[in-house]
């Protein structure tokens, strides 16, 4: 199978931006040699997801009303993090802010991209072990909703279809999967 890219670029154009997104038109000929228009979003940061996870197996998602959605969502901690600076600061930073946890220990499980038709976006998911409990310190445009629970039970929410924020199911099985392997 050729791997090289199929689509010719003849121009591109910025449409829209502002601190967290840039919207390109790009004027393409397509891989079957057809003329049309691509929309890219590229994204200015990284996204991040953090699943805490403590001695007992339990873990925390974050509650917050979703406006894109227009509907409320049960996540795990995310957030953004700076393209150019180490996704683990970020991640510790988005923990602290939604959770008051900090954590003593760090692992990255995935990394993904969230809607690779038309972003570019990346995010990068740790597990966050070792907890202590701090602080909520939330950004102003933050009305969040702290939930501690068993693991199993968010486990639960994602196979009953609660949770359906991408970076949290990924997170949730990617979790659940290695704790059946013995893999934390």
């Amino acid at each position: 199978m050729d791997e090289t890219n199929p689509w010719v670029t003849l121009d591109s154009r910025k449409i829209y931006e502002n601190n967290w997104i840039g919207l390109t038109e790009h004027q393409v000929i397509n891989p079957a040699g057809g003329a049309g228009i691509y929309g890219e979003v590229h994204f200015k940061n990284l996204a991040i997801g953090i699943l805490p996870l403590d001695e007992h197996h339990n873990t925390w998602l974050v509650g917050q009303y979703r406006y894109p959605l227009q509907a409320y969502s049960w996540e795990i901690p995310e957030g953004g993090g700076p393209l150019g600076t180490d996704p683990l600061d970020s991640a510790k930073r988005e923990l602290l802010e939604e959770t008051g946890l900090t954590a003593g220990s760090w692992q990255e499980i995935q990394r993904m991209h969230l809607s690779n038709s038309v972003s570019n976006e990346l995010a990068i998911i740790y597990i966050a072990r070792n907890l202590t409990q701090g602080e909520a310190e939330p950004e102003d445009t933050e009305q969040l909703a702290i939930r501690k629970l068993p693991f199993a039970q968010a486990f639960d929410m994602v196979i009953r279809g609660e949770i359906t924020d991408s970076m949290s199911v990924a997170a949730i099985l990617k979790t659940h999967f290695l704790l059946h392997q013995g893999q934390i």
